[in-house]
């Protein structure tokens, strides 16, 4: 199994053991496809793991199936990886913002229970990696305060690893995150006019 090694060691009086097993913020940002699933991909190692998983679903409709869900759920059932939970934020909302005063209303203020209910998991420790899938646009729309999530991921307790996802991480969250995923897109079959397709999209 290939191992990285690190082009700086830091002279901060840790062990290589323990920065190695330092908990991580993670965000996968950009207008390229795949930031979501990079994201199961590594649900799928933590349950590998037996890491408990907490995945928070802010942005997809709660009506629409993803193939993830399905999967991880199934996993997190067999009893043989970690436990899985898959929380979804309401209706849900789409990447393109409609009339923040109008339709929006209902989904800003359960983006912001959603982000509650992920502070009160992170004070207990519930998870070991939790999934904000698509939690970069209520940052990025100013329905969730950067500045706070910055602090509470900062501050939180014991070995919690976050995953975010979304276009538009807004720069203070790149700033405070140990590793930034930024995928562009060279090309996408909507270019050319083809609609997404089951197992590919979902």
């Amino acid at each position: 199994m290939p191992q990285g090694q690190p082009s700086v060691v830091p002279d901060d009086g840790l062990t290589t053991r323990q920065r190695r097993n330092r908990p991580l913020v993670l965000v996968h940002t950009g207008v390229g496809k795949g930031k979501s699933t990079a994201a199961f991909g590594l649900a799928l190692r933590a349950w590998n793991q037996g890491w408990p998983i907490g995945v928070f679903q802010f942005v997809k409709s709660a009506k629409w199936k993803v193939g993830e869900e399905n999967a991880l759920k199934v996993l997190g059932a067999s009893g043989e990886g970690g436990t899985v939970a898959w929380h979804k934020m309401g209706e849900g909302w789409s990447w393109v913002q409609r009339d923040i005063h109008g339709d929006n209303h209902d989904n800003e203020e359960k983006a912001r229970e959603g982000w509650e209910q992920v502070k009160r998991d992170l004070a207990a420790e519930t998870y070991k990696l939790y999934v904000l899938d698509e939690f970069a646009y209520p940052l990025h729309w100013g329905w969730v305060d950067v500045d706070e999530v910055v602090r509470v991921l900062r501050d939180r307790p014991g070995q919690q690893h976050v995953v975010i996802t979304g276009r538009n991480a807004p720069q203070a969250l790149l700033d405070a995150a140990d590793l930034v995923t930024d995928m562009s897109k060279v090309k996408h079959p909507m270019d050319a006019g083809q609609k997404g397709q089951r197992g590919i999209e979902w």
